[in-house]
């Protein structure tokens, strides 16, 4: 493989890109080529998708079988008594996810919980939600989510 940085003597390279690229390997099969991830979708439109299609979701620091932070995990063992599915993003691995979830809820500090399509707030708000300060409140709002290993019910049309 060959490495260049774009600012080589060869006269054939691109002077206008400092980006390391990597030239083809044709010992590569196509496989296991790098494939783009391109879509036309925004992150904004991709987070209003993930809350709309998960009725309980949580972006957070790792994933809810290996917090990256304690009050990720906190949040993940609240939700946990509840025996409700829980789908969640990493932001670690994505700034610009990062920064857009922030924006979508315009609130500034991780995890952040969606349920039912509504942003509910943080590990904190939650453990409030599920213990006697606010009682009954977080049970309330999971009621009607569907629990591990029930069975959808096919909408009619």
């Amino acid at each position: 493989m060959n490495y260049s940085s774009g600012q080589s003597s060869d006269p054939n390279a691109n002077m206008d890109s400092a980006a390391t690229r990597i030239a083809v390997d044709p010992d590569t099969h196509q496989d296991f080529e790098p494939k783009s991830k391109s879509s036309d979708m925004s992150l904004h439109d991709i987070i209003a998708q993930d809350v709309k299609e998960n009725p309980v979701l949580i972006y957070m620091k790792g994933f809810p079988e290996s917090p990256m932070c304690g009050f990720s995990a906190l949040a993940v063992k609240v939700l946990q008594q509840y025996d409700v599915p829980i789908s969640s993003r990493d932001i670690l691995g994505d700034l610009k996810l990062k920064e857009s979830v922030k924006a979508y809820s315009i609130w500034p500090t991780f995890p952040q919980i969606f349920i039912k399509g509504k942003f509910v707030g943080g590990s904190d708000i939650i453990l409030n939600m599920h213990q006697a300060s606010w009682k009954g409140e977080l049970k309330k709002l999971l009621s009607d989510v569907p629990r591990k290993g029930d069975k959808v019910q096919p909408q009619e049309s």
